[in-house]
């Protein structure tokens, strides 16, 4: 087979390849990285580049205009090398850390009762043995396990690798140790502990420490641990780095799949390395800090989505979105970390919380612990707002849950300006109801590179309630200068080119608009379904509770303006920041925290909502802003009474 020289600029970097070969595949042998947000499927436009000579077949061009195309450019992912060729690579948006992850960084302290003879669940034993005599000829083994009795614990599993150096180990110590025992047996209630580590002395000073990790599609947030008082340290968080691989659950099973072998995907094995090298440099980012070894972190707990977990333990995802649905296990076994592939000791535990289906796992779990949802006796509502909306209702009586896949509009993918939370987002507007120019403000101050998903929901609210856009979401154009045709369809201009940190007019498209509705219809479809799935209706809900990092952004009022969230009493609203990361950390404390979170794993009854045939109905109705029914959404409705809302429908 024919091999062809692709030539990568600015760097000049080079990648001989076959024929064939996708212009990715080229960038990645070259050495060098490109997003593909949307998973290698054509539909982003963020791999875009400009082949600026040579042989390449454009397989599509959905995101490209003819001026596009004219200009050379192409999406790397769709684009395939037939002869020798150069690209230039363009400026693309880096993936920072968000502005407030390490300035939230701080203690927390334990947040119950924390006693750590009952819930500590790793705990160092300092030992002060007797040497063995001809009168005491015990095994060396059964002399550790006498010393632990001392202090209550009965029996122990000891792992090959570390049995094998027991004996040295006690003898060079003189028969003074810290055994690292782990207590938590709750998978194995009548099994024994499990001896993690054995350090040479006994003064007491060994402190065992855990981390409790949330893996989310876009953040991944870590705790660091004190297990001997059960205070955080400490908290970091990133951008999950398999972003660059897919924005959502969907688009990154699609490119686990990719390459290598059925029974061996290169796509899989990429993700899960991505998301190891995020957790693992928060792990380094907080030991160094907290000047804490990583070889004292002795038990890990993650929590995420089914496919988050999937990626993260090597399993193939791929039935996950194939009817019926079925996710390799929703109750993973703890493996240690050394398999996991975490830098923390390697016979740390590391123990995966457990899902109810494919598309409610751990994360939602952890959140229902962290709410106390299973024990409370209002009818609450908890929902977490993400590329995949998932939604609890239900007490310490009866749980149900659904989730609905949003998309990931709401963190700005498959938005034309749209961008994550990071520096230069925009994430709140304001538009003049008689001049409709808009005032914004701007994630870290100066110039605006794009919108957030905070942003966005604030602008369509903003839009329909000074009537720029009605409720199907058509912009009328020619009300203002902002208000005009574009390339792709209608448009809004939020912020000029020469405002703009990029040079180019920062909008809001009718696609967009329509990206948005489909989005915020699933979730408020979802609720709808689920509530009348158990005979009920959104108005008896009592408490609302929404979890996630994004829901803390959420301004209410506007997200009750689009449709996004039901209309009811503010003081039923609750913001509960990262629930996933609580429970995670609920359950790295106490064995009965763990037990909790896999009861209500047990008491959750799933709502397939694809296999519900009223839920077509309810999100064709929410397609509106803020619905078709008003009268569910009386707080806009007197806006719209008010006159500020003009209800005459314009062309699309």
């Amino acid at each position: 087979m024919a091999l062809h020289t692709v030539t990568f600029q600015p760097g000049g970097q080079t990648a001989s390849v076959a024929t064939g070969t996708l212009l990715t595949e080229a960038v990645r042998q070259a050495g060098l990285d490109i997003g593909q947000p949307c998973g290698g499927q054509g539909r982003c436009g963020r791999c875009a580049v400009i082949v600026a000579n040579g042989q390449v077949r454009r397989r599509s061009a959905i995101r490209l205009s003819a001026a596009d195309l004219e200009a050379g450019y192409a999406l790397a992912c769709q684009t395939v090398v037939e002869g020798e060729a150069v690209v230039r690579l363009l400026e693309t948006e880096q993936v920072e850390h968000r502005l407030v992850t390490d300035k939230a960084a701080r203690k927390v302290a334990a947040p119950f009762a924390y006693d750590p003879a009952q819930h500590q669940t790793v705990r160092a034993f300092p030992l002060v043995l007797d040497a063995p005599t001809l009168s005491d000829s015990v095994d060396d083994l059964a002399r550790l396990e006498r010393g632990l009795a001392a202090h209550g614990v009965r029996g122990l599993e000891v792992a090959l690798p570390l049995l094998r150096t027991l004996g040295q180990r006690l003898r060079e110590a003189d028969w003074q140790v810290t055994a690292i025992v782990e207590t938590d047996t709750w998978r194995r209630p009548d099994g024994p502990p499990r001896l993690i580590e054995l350090l040479p002395g006994a003064g007491g000073h060994h402190r065992p420490y855990g981390l409790a990790i949330d893996i989310g599609t876009t953040t991944v947030t870590v705790y660091l641990v004190d297990l001997a008082s059960g205070e955080a340290l400490d908290q970091a968080a990133e951008y999950n780095g398999q972003i660059a691989r897919g924005e959502d659950v969907i688009s990154r099973i699609i490119y686990a799949g990719k390459g290598g072998s059925p029974s061996a995907p290169a796509g899989l094995a990429e993700l899960r390395e991505l998301v190891l090298a995020t957790s693992n440099a928060l792990i380094a980012r907080l030991t160094e800090r907290n000047d804490v070894s990583a070889q004292h972190i002795y038990k890990a707990t993650v929590a995420g989505n089914p496919t988050m977990l999937h990626l993260f333990l090597g399993l193939p995802p791929g039935a996950i979105r194939l009817s019926p649905y079925i996710p390799t296990v929703n109750l993973p076994q703890p493996i240690t970390a050394a398999e996991a592939g975490l830098a923390i000791h390697p016979h740390a535990a590391v123990d995966p919380l457990p899902g109810v289906a494919s598309y409610v796992g751990a994360d939602i779990t952890a959140g229902v612990l962290a709410a106390g949802l299973a024990e409370a006796e209002p009818l609450t509502l908890f929902i977490d707002v993400g590329t995949n909306g998932e939604i609890v209702l239900g007490n310490r009586e009866w749980l149900m849950t659904c989730a609905c896949s949003a998309g990931p509009a709401f963190e700005g993918a498959g938005v034309v300006s749209g961008m994550r939370a990071t520096r230069g987002a925009i994430e709140e507007v304001w538009i003049n109801s008689q001049t409709y120019e808009p005032t914004y403000r701007v994630i870290g101050g100066g110039p605006p590179r794009g919108l957030c998903g905070s942003g966005l929901i604030s602008l369509l609210a903003e839009l329909f309630i000074t009537g720029v856009a009605d409720k199907g979401g058509n912009l009328n154009v020619g009300l203002s200068p902002r208000v005009r045709a574009g390339e792709h369809g209608p448009e809004y201009v939020v912020a000029w080119a020469g405002e703009a940190a990029l040079g180019r007019d920062i909008v809001i498209t009718k696609v967009d608009i329509d990206n948005l509705l489909r989005a915020k219809a699933a979730i408020y479809a979802g609720f709808n379904v689920l509530a009348q799935s158990v005979g009920l209706e959104l108005s008896q809900v009592e408490r609302l509770l929404i979890g996630g990092s994004f829901g803390k952004y959420i301004n209410v009022e506007k997200a009750v303006q689009i449709g996004l969230l039901p209309d009811m009493a503010w003081d039923r609203f609750q913001f509960l920041g990262n629930t996933a990361a609580m429970g995670a950390y609920l359950a790295l404390l106490s064995r009965e925290a763990r037990a909790a979170v896999r009861a209500a794993a047990e008491k959750m009854t799933y709502l397939e909502l694809s296999a519900d045939n009223t839920f077509y109905d309810a999100f064709t109705s929410a397609l509106f802003l803020p619905h078709t029914d008003l009268d569910r959404f009386p707080s806009v409705a007197a806006l719209v009474a008010a006159g500020r809302a003009p209800q005459t429908e314009t062309a699309p």
